[in-house]
């Protein structure tokens, strides 16, 4: 583990507290406190579990935040909810068997196909709702908004993500927000309140795991972990000031930038 500077400690403190912003906007904070991990001098894989396990507080807190735009969503909670906990525990397992060489080899590429997907999400949306025979919005247990409609591909998609969050976290709150937008009829804030839960819920298993098994940079994480609470909650101020269109290419924009830094050496 590398002996952290007092500014070093800031700089970690300052990328979480954006990061847990970012996340809370639309998702893809880590792909700059992953980085920041990166320049103080941790290797790639440690970086990212120990970035998975700090940010974990940050979802918490855009959540806390949240809590207004999720009101209504219980079905899709517990339906999605389920799903993304299957694949938070395979994609977690599969970075604990992964090596360092080929988790660095394919982190910009798992960066790019997040951002793609959420560059492409409003006319994919459209192609699946023209051929939805159906509302999506479906009356879950006690008023809660189901899932239905494109049922078995919503939930692939979702247990893709949350392996894929698990494994590398970076963006996976882009994919997420991507793939709710394609298969669930609903406002964007209302998506992006509900991907943030289930960001959280696929962060605190892979925390779990990653405390139990990997090599944690626990440091970083005391210093990051109350910077991303504050910022979690201070992004959904600022997301709720956002219109869908800058929401979504803000951080396409900001993702594609960091996934061509990381391909060309950082």
């Amino acid at each position: 583990m590398p002996s952290l500077e007092p500014a070093q400690l800031l700089l970690l403190a300052t990328a979480a507290l954006v990061a847990g912003a970012v996340n809370a906007v639309a998702g893809g904070g880590s792909l700059l406190s992953f980085p920041a991990l990166l320049a103080v001098g941790y290797p790639a894989l440690t970086a990212n579990v120990t970035n998975s396990v700090a940010l974990t507080p940050g979802y918490f807190g855009g959540t806390l935040g949240y809590r207004r735009e999720l009101t209504g969503q219980r079905g899709r909670i517990l339906a999605l909810g389920a799903t993304s906990a299957v694949g938070a525990v395979v994609g977690a397992a599969l970075l604990l068997v992964s090596s360092q060489a080929l988790f660095e080899r394919i982190v910009p590429w798992l960066i790019f196909l997040a951002c793609g997907l959420l560059a492409v999400q409003p006319r994919l949306a459209r192609l699946v709702r023209d051929r939805r025979p159906a509302p999506d919005a479906d009356p879950g247990p006690a008023g809660g908004a189901g899932v239905d409609g494109h049922t078995a591909a919503l939930f692939a998609a979702q247990f893709l993500a949350a392996a894929y969050g698990a494994y590398f976290g970076a963006g996976v709150g882009i994919m997420m927000l991507a793939i709710l937008g394609i298969f669930v009829a609903d406002t964007l804030q209302r998506l992006n309140a509900l991907k943030g839960l289930l960001s959280l819920l696929v962060a605190i298993v892979a925390a779990i795991a990653f405390a139990l098994f990997a090599d944690v940079g626990w440091l970083a994480v005391a210093v990051m972990a109350v910077a991303s609470l504050l910022g979690g909650q201070l992004g959904v101020v600022l997301a709720r000031r956002l219109n869908d269109r800058a929401l979504r290419w803000l951080v396409v924009a900001f993702g594609t930038a960091v996934g061509l830094w990381l391909l060309l050496g950082g």
